[in-house]
């Protein structure tokens, strides 16, 4: 692996001392990349209103990705492939006591990018990968903006689950998206997260991250489903349009056509 941007052993180090298990296993780890190298993938983001962007906007998610390897530049194309590097991977295993395998196709990975307005319901992410069919094991995500500070909102938010409605709990545990920041987290413990503050950020300022996500054999008894499901806020639990909505995100024929749903006028 490229020392220029890891270095491995004290990635390795970090790894082991900051896991976390409540309410499910996951890592936090600052200083990421050296200083540099995540300035300069800060600066490899495309604008907001790029019409490369795709686009979720709907009223239990507003957020735009790109996941194209043939659009990233030298950098960020070099990070990526470190990140499904096997050496990296094997890093991963380690700590999970698992084989893993790299999602090279990074399936709603990649760039993401959030403005003013910007929304993730809780959610657990899809279990079986639906083309690779293996199932999400663990999740990276580094922030990537300079300008954002934690009154700026935006934090991630992970909640336990309340196993009679299987639905998100009590909120255990919230991080802000400080810059250069990693999260990783284990997605096969009903594994609730989104954000968990509004996104409140001024002018020119936007919440940036990437993201790449990791695979395993599907464990004994695990959800077949492939796509997103999603909860309400407090404000939308008695809404059936919402419900709906949820619905349909979550199944594999209909999701498509919620992605880009209007939001209802104030």
């Amino acid at each position: 692996m490229d020392t220029a941007l890891f270095d491995v052993t004290n990635l390795h180090r970090k790894l082991t001392c900051s896991k976390k298990s409540d309410p499910f296993d996951h890592w936090v780890i600052p200083d990421f990349f050296p200083e540099q190298v995540a300035r300069s993938l800060e600066n490899d983001f495309p604008e907001y209103d790029d019409s490369r962007w795709f686009t979720y906007e709907n009223p239990i998610e507003n957020k735009k990705a790109l996941n194209n390897w043939a659009y990233f530049p030298i950098l960020t194309y070099r990070v990526m492939a470190e990140l499904c590097s096997s050496e990296f991977v094997n890093l991963l295993s380690s700590q999970v006591g698992t084989p893993l395998f790299p999602d090279p196709g990074l399936h709603g990975g990649g760039w993401h990018i959030h403005g003013r307005g910007g929304n993730l319901n809780p959610h657990l992410d899809y279990s079986i990968h639906p083309k690779l069919k293996l199932q999400r094991r663990l999740n990276i995500i580094v922030y990537l903006s300079s300008g954002i500070r934690p009154e700026h909102g935006g934090h991630l938010g992970f909640w336990q689950n309340d196993a009679e409605t299987h639905s998100p709990g009590k909120l255990i545990e919230e991080y802000a998206p400080s810059f250069n920041t990693a999260v990783i987290f284990d997605t096969t413990k009903n594994s609730w997260h989104g954000m968990s503050r509004p996104v409140e950020l001024p002018v020119g300022i936007y919440r940036k991250s990437l993201a790449v996500y990791y695979l395993c054999a599907p464990q004994e008894g695990a959800s077949p489903r492939e796509r997103a499901l999603f909860a309400p806020r407090e404000s939308q639990k008695h809404d059936p349009d919402i419900a709906e909505l949820i619905r349909r995100r979550a199944d594999s024929n209909e999701h498509k056509g919620v992605y880009r749903v209007k939001k209802p006028a104030k």
